[in-house]
Formats: structure tokens, C-alpha cells, sequence
């Protein structure tokens, strides 16, 4: 099949697309990117849900590409990371951030995070207009991860541009110039840190591979680049498409209008309806395997789309609505498995307390603009918005 993500249709709403694919087969081999290269798409919730447990579905990408030319230049710490390794070094990596982003950890960070939400919805206008992705969706969880990490306020703001940049589809070379970009930085921040240390995540882990073995040089790096990166990536798309959800679905808006305390309770079936992350990204098959009732063959690239999974309605009935009686609890917009989202606490808990502010302090809030005007980011991995222009009052 050619390429079925490729129109802009796609970037705008997926789910036709993902329906379309799944009805056909929800395990198929496409073509994806214009250099005609083959994959396999899983779409179906099931097979999904197998596929991101199946230790024979690798995310060793170094072993994948060994020894094939490469005309990329992406730099090692984003080649790399953590969630390009399998177990043990996946594990042993894993571990020593973990403590981090405990359910514990987080709760001591919620006075932190209700902190940076008020001040920044102190910025909106009580009546006026707004872009929500600009004003809270990014500057939240970039403040909370940069916080965490030790990343200083002037830096911010460039950290960022970096960020979007490596999730620019189609554009190789943006791509790999902001991914040294970024692990230049994280290197010489390292350096910093070093020389004056402080109660920062990087400085623990700074203390991990200076007082041990458990982690090279190039592994912190790695590391570092990872987190600042994960760290808010996808918590901002959550927060733009669950803002989103709310303001086009009256039903769903009025039942967390009344009380601004259930948006806890709806967390999960806005992470199902819009999940902030498209299509994972890809693992390779180390031997031949049945996904489904389709055989792939031994050492092909196979990637898996929380996307569609989570729209599948033979495991969630009428999968294009957002229901507040839902139980979407096990929807796959973290992953699964020993590859999960370990920043899904953090993510939940900055969602939660700024969808809860946002609508108390602004019971009024609308879409500014037709749904269909509003701009998404050119990436398949992310789904996320460019902007939500908003009337707050």
C-alpha cells in the first residue's frame, strides 16, 4: 500500500485514516516516507496491546541499523537513548530515574505545579483572547521538566524551539541540526552542574556516573537529553487536544463545568479519544512472528499507533465520542509495558490541575476559531496542536 499517511488530510484528523486501515487489516505492511521504505502498521487495540509487550519486537535501533550507509546525521544522545535500548540496558537505565516520577514524587510536586499554573493563567485576559497552546499547554510542562532538571529560565525558551524541531516530519536536516543542538547544550549544562552543584535531578544523576559505573558519559547525556525532552513533549499535546475535546463536546464540558473536581476522573478518556502521541516510535522485528492473523518476517521495522488502538471499537463502543461514563482505563496513550511512559504520573497531575484552574477561572472559555481552521503539528509521531486560539470570557 502507498503511503497512507502522507496528505495533509491526515495532520488535520487522523481517525479516518486509522479507521480505514484497521477495517482492512489491523496488522498491514505500508509504505511510509518518500523514500518508498516498507513497515508494518499495527492499528487494532489488541494487537497493539500484544505488540508492545513482545520481547521480540526490538527498540535496539543501533543493532537494527548496524552496518547500513545512513545519510542522516542525528546525533548519538537522540540516535540513542533510552528508549532506543532493550533489557538489560533499557532496565538497568530505567532505574535510576524511575524514583523520579514516582506517584510520591509527583504529589511533592503538585504545590510547584498549582504554582505555575496560577501564575500563568494570571497572564490571560478575564474576557478577551487567547492561544492556550502558547499560553499554558507549552510553558507548563517546560517549566515543570526544566525545574526538575536544573535547566535555567534565560535557557527555556530555546530548549524548547529545539524540541519542536526534532519532531519536524519530513525535514531530515532541521531534525538532526537540533539534535546536536540540544545534546550540546545538555553537555555543557552537565559541565555547569558539575562545577556548581545543586539539589537537581541532572545533579543526581551527575553523582550516579562520577561515584559509579551504572552509567558513561555518554549515557547521562543521553539521559538528560531524553528527559527534557519527553518531559513535556507530550504533556503539552495532551493538554491542547484535552482542551480541545472539552470545548467541542458540550456534554463532556458541562459535566467538569459543574465540577471542576471531576476532570480527574476524565483524564483517561481524553488521553483515548486524542492521544498526544500518533504512532510510537518503531521497533524491528528480531525473528519471524504473528501479530494478529499477519506474518511478519524476521528484521522489519513494525510501528504501533496508540492512536488507532484507542479508537478501536472492538474495545471501546463508539470510540469517536468522549464518554464521561467510560471506563478507558488500559487505553494505550503511554505505551505499554516495560517501555510505559515513566513521566505518565507527572503528566496526569500537570493535565489535571490545569484543566481544573483553566475552567474555574474561566467558566466562559470557547473556540475562538472553526475547528477546522485550527493549525496541528506536521508530525505523525505527535498529535498535537500548533495553537488553540480561545475567547476566555
Amino acid at each position: 500500500m502507498s503511503d497512507p499517511l502522507s496528505c495533509p488530510e491526515f495532520l488535520h484528523n487522523p481517525y479516518p485514516f486509522y479507521d480505514q486501515l484497521r477495517e482492512a487489516a489491523p496488522v498491514q505492511q505500508v509504505t511510509t516516507g518518500s523514500g518508498g521504505r516498507s513497515s508494518y502498521l499495527v492499528t487494532g487495540y489488541a494487537e497493539a496491546k500484544a505488540a508492545f509487550r513482545d520481547p521480540r519486537l526490538s527498540k535496539d535501533t543501533a543493532r537494527f541499523f548496524a552496518g547500513r550507509p545512513s545519510h542522516r546525521n542525528l546525533h548519538p544522545a537522540i540516535a540513542h537513548n533510552m528508549l532506543a535500548t532493550d533489557p538489560p540496558q533499557h532496565t538497568r537505565l530505567r532505574r535510576l530515574v524511575t524514583k523520579a516520577f514516582t506517584t510520591g514524587a509527583v504529589a511533592r510536586l503538585r504545590p510547584y505545579i498549582e504554582h505555575t499554573v496560577d501564575r500563568l493563567l494570571d497572564d490571560l485576559p478575564m474576557d478577551g483572547e487567547a492561544d492556550l497552546v502558547a499560553a499554558l499547554a507549552i510553558p507548563l510542562p517546560v517549566t515543570v521538566i526544566c525545574q526538575l532538571l536544573g535547566v535555567p529560565e534565560s535557557d527555556r525558551a530555546q530548549v524548547r524551539a529545539w524540541s519542536n524541531d526534532l519532531f519536524a516530519a519530513g525535514q531530515p536536516e532541521r531534525i538532526d541540526a537540533a539534535s546536536h543542538a540540544v545534546a550540546g547544550y545538555m553537555a555543557d549544562l552537565i559541565a555547569a552542574k558539575r562545577a556548581e552543584p545543586d539539589n537537581s535531578l541532572l545533579r543526581d544523576l551527575i553523582t550516579v556516573r562520577d561515584e559509579g559505573d551504572q552509567l558513561s558519559e555518554d549515557e547521562l547525556v543521553s539521559l538528560a537529553v531524553l528527559l527534557l525532552i519527553a518531559g513535556h513533549e507530550t504533556t503539552t499535546n495532551f493538554i491542547g487536544n484535552a482542551t480541545l475535546a472539552l470545548l467541542q463536546h458540550p456534554g463532556l464540558l458541562d459535566h467538569v463545568r459543574t465540577d471542576p473536581c471531576r476532570i480527574g476522573n476524565v483524564l483517561d478518556e481524553l488521553l483515548r479519544y486524542d492521544s498526544p502521541v500518533g504512532i510510537a516510535t518503531f521497533r524491528y522485528s528480531t525473528e519471524a512472528l504473528t501479530l494478529g492473523e499477519t506474518e511478519i518476517p524476521a528484521g522489519v521495522p513494525v510501528l504501533i499507533s496508540p492512536g488507532a488502538a484507542n479508537r478501536d471499537p472492538a474495545r471501546y463502543p463508539a470510540p469517536d465520542h468522549p464518554d464521561t461514563g467510560r471506563d478507558a482505563r488500559g487505553h494505550l496513550a503511554f505505551g505499554h509495558g516495560i517501555h510505559r511512559c515513566l513521566g505518565a504520573p507527572l503528566a496526569l497531575a500537570e493535565a489535571e490541575i490545569a484543566l481544573r484552574a483553566l475552567l474555574t477561572r474561566f467558566p466562559g472559555l470557547r473556540l475562538a476559531v472553526a475547528a477546522e481552521e485550527l493549525r496541528w503539528r506536521r508530525t505523525r509521531l505527535m498529535r498535537g496542536l500548533e495553537s488553540l486560539p480561545v475567547f476566555t470570557g
